[in-house]
C-alpha cells in the first residue's frame, strides 16, 4: 500500500506541475502550436533521464521514492518520458531496429487509437 501511495502522491505534483507549465507556456507563446505539451515532454525526460543518472551513480533511494519520483511524478508530468527512457535503454543495448520500430509504433499507432476514438466518439454523439 504504501507503493501505491506514493505513486499517488507524485501522480499529484506531476500533474498540477503539468497544469501549471502547460499553461504558462500557452499563454505566453500563444496557441498556434502545443507549446505547453512539448514543453513538459522535454523538461519530463530530461529530469526523468537525470534521475535514473542520479539513481545508478550516487543515490539509492527507497522503493517507494523511486516510484513516487519517477512513476508518479513523472508519469503524471509527461508519459513520454517513460517512452523516451525506454528508447535511450534499447539504444544502450545496441538494439536499434527495435529502438526505431517502438518509436515508430507508439507514434503511428498511439496518434491511430486518438484519431480512431475520436471519430467513434463523434460518430455516437
Amino acid at each position: 500500500m504504501s507503493m501505491v501511495l506514493a505513486v499517488a502522491c507524485g501522480g499529484a505534483f506531476g500533474a498540477v506541475g503539468r497544469y501549471l507549465i502547460s499553461s504558462h507556456m500557452q499563454t505566453v507563446a500563444g496557441n498556434n502550436f502545443p507549446w505547453g505539451t512539448l514543453t513538459v515532454n522535454i523538461l519530463g525526460c530530461a529530469i526523468l533521464g537525470a534521475l535514473v543518472t542520479v539513481f545508478s551513480h550516487i543515490w539509492s533511494p527507497t522503493q517507494e521514492m523511486r516510484a513516487f519520483l519517477t512513476v508518479g511524478m513523472m508519469g503524471a508530468l509527461t508519459t513520454f518520458s517513460a517512452l523516451s527512457l525506454e528508447v535511450v535503454l534499447m539504444i544502450e543495448r545496441a538494439q536499434w531496429g527495435m529502438a526505431a520500430g517502438y518509436i515508430i509504433a507508439s507514434v503511428t499507432l498511439c496518434v491511430a487509437a486518438t484519431l480512431l476514438s475520436m471519430a467513434g466518439m463523434r460518430a455516437l454523439l
